[in-house]
C-alpha cells in the first residue's frame, strides 16, 4: 500500500467512484466525499494527507474547503480538479494552499504526480503526456453540464442547446467509457 490515504471530494457519484478505484489499484487507500460537510468530517476521520477537491460541487465550490482542510490538517496536500477552468480560479487555488489545478478530464497518473510532486517541481522536466479528450466525451459531459444547470429537465436543455428532446436523449443514453480517461 502506497503512504497516505487520499480523499476525494466531488458531488459525481460515477468520478468519484472510478477514480476512487483507478487511484485503489495504483496502491493508494481512497474515501470519497460529495459536499463540504462530508469531506471536513472524512479528513478529521481518516487524517488524509492528500486531497482533490471538485470547484463546483452542487451549490458549493471547492475553494472553500481549502482553507478549512489546511486547518484541521496542515500538511494536506490538495489538487483542485475542474471541468470550468479559467486562469483567476487557478491562481486563488493555488493562493489559498492548493498545490496544483488540473481541468478535466485528467487521469489518475495526473492527479497522482500533482499530488506527489515535490516542492521544487520536478514535473518540469517530464514531458506532457495529455492525450486529447474525445470528442464524444467533451460532447457527453457538456450535455451533462447543461441538463444539470436545468435540474435534470430534459425539454429545457434540448431547447437551451437547440436541439430536439429525442436527440438529447439518445446522445445522452450513449455514455462513453470514462473509465479509459482515469486509468
Amino acid at each position: 500500500m502506497a503512504e497516505g490515504t487520499i480523499l476525494i471530494v466531488d458531488d459525481d457519484e460515477v468520478f468519484c467512484r472510478t477514480l476512487q478505484r483507478a487511484l485503489e489499484r495504483r496502491g493508494y487507500a481512497a474515501c470519497c466525499a460529495a459536499n463540504g460537510a462530508q469531506a471536513l468530517a472524512l479528513a478529521q476521520q481518516e487524517q488524509p494527507a492528500y486531497a482533490v477537491l471538485d470547484l463546483r460541487l452542487d451549490r458549493e465550490s471547492g475553494l472553500q474547503l481549502i482553507e478549512p482542510l489546511l486547518r484541521l490538517l496542515p500538511e494536506l496536500r490538495i489538487v483542485v480538479l475542474t471541468g470550468y477552468a479559467s486562469l483567476a480560479t487557478a491562481v486563488r487555488a493555488v493562493k489559498l494552499g492548493a498545490v496544483d489545478y488540473l481541468a478535466k478530464p485528467v487521469d489518475a497518473a495526473a492527479i497522482l504526480r500533482a499530488l506527489t510532486a515535490s516542492t521544487t517541481d520536478d514535473r518540469a522536466d517530464e514531458p506532457a503526456k495529455l492525450a486529447p479528450t474525445p470528442l464524444k466525451q467533451l460532447e457527453w459531459e457538456h450535455l451533462q453540464r447543461v441538463l444539470a444547470e436545468n435540474n435534470g429537465n430534459i425539454s429545457a436543455t434540448a431547447r437551451q442547446l437547440g436541439m430536439h428532446r429525442r436527440t438529447l436523449q439518445r446522445k445522452l443514453q450513449k455514455r462513453p467509457d470514462l473509465k479509459r480517461g482515469l486509468d
